[in-house]
């Protein structure tokens, strides 16, 4: 059962602005962390962009994304968004949208070290 989507991605040019959403099939998504990653090569690891606590008002960033992406989450629609602006070609990657496990009380540190599950991800791509 695919339990998270992400939508979103598409191309875009040096300077541009796009959202990624990522809708959840979670019975307990307002409970749980959940963050995005990203792989920009096919078969590197998957790098840290951003994450957020359960309720929304504790969110943290890779430096790269500091002052340039935005994580959000709706609790009562089980979405996340990831806003990001100022895009540049080293920001092209497959995005993906992780959730956080069940027993780390919804903190946002927690996607980060351990994810618990991914969506299938979403192409984005920087042109100059």
């Amino acid at each position: 059962q695919v339990r998270l989507v992400e939508a979103g991605g598409g191309l875009v040019q040096v300077g541009g602005s796009l959202r990624l959403s990522c809708a959840a099939a979670i019975p307990h998504f307002s409970d749980i962390a959940m963050g995005w990653f990203r792989e920009q090569v096919p078969g590197k690891e998957r790098e840290f962009v951003a994450a957020i606590n359960w309720s929304g008002i504790d969110s943290f960033y890779a430096e790269f994304a500091k002052g340039r992406f935005t994580i959000s989450r709706d609790n009562a629609q089980k979405m996340v968004y990831l806003d990001m602006k100022n895009l540049k070609p080293e920001d092209t990657a497959v995005y993906y949208c992780a959730e956080g496990p069940d027993d780390a009380g919804g903190n946002s540190w927690s996607v980060r070290s351990r994810p618990a599950d991914w969506g299938p991800g979403t192409q984005v791509t920087v042109s100059s």
